[in-house]
């Protein structure tokens, strides 16, 4: 489902009215706790957070004109999804993000593999996104990109 809006401001006022105060609330969380260097961004098509072309000129090795994606939130059919390209590619964070899940939430964890879906806005844990953001600089995203490039 692609994002409503061709900004990161339009993307943010056109979310169903369900979910606009979760779902602003999610973005809110995320770029309080990022990494220096990473930025909010459109990347394909949603609301992402990036690293930009000033800090990785080469971009996204699939469509290079792209910034390379590390985060995003969409508000699909059903559910808010919060997508984190780092849990994908570092076990040792994934491992992290599944112990401590639990501790944030009742819901068992419905995740794919860098897609963690939220059926209740009430149900997102916050605190614990605040937290993962803050696991991973743009370097080490980067390093972590080329190595598996690399592969």
């Amino acid at each position: 489902m692609k994002a409503n809006g061709t900004t990161v401001k339009e993307i943010l006022a056109n979310v169903p009215e369900e979910r606009a105060e979760a779902f602003n609330r999610l973005h809110q969380t995320i770029i309080e706790n990022l990494p220096e260097g990473f930025e909010a961004a459109i990347s394909y098509g949603g609301l992402g957070y990036v690293v930009p072309h000033s800090l990785y000129p080469s971009g996204y090795h699939c469509k290079p004109e792209e910034p390379l994606p590390f985060a995003g939130i969409a508000s699909q059919k059903n559910s808010v999804n919060l997508y984190h390209m780092g849990i994908y590619s570092d076990p040792e964070l994934m491992k992290w993000f599944t112990e401590e899940y639990p501790k944030h939430s009742k819901r068992k964890l419905d995740m794919g593999k860098s897609c963690i879906r939220f059926k209740k806005t009430q149900d997102i844990p916050f605190e614990l996104i605040g937290e993962l953001m803050k696991k991973m600089t743009v370097q080490d995203w980067v390093n972590i990109y080329e190595s598996n490039l690399k592969k």
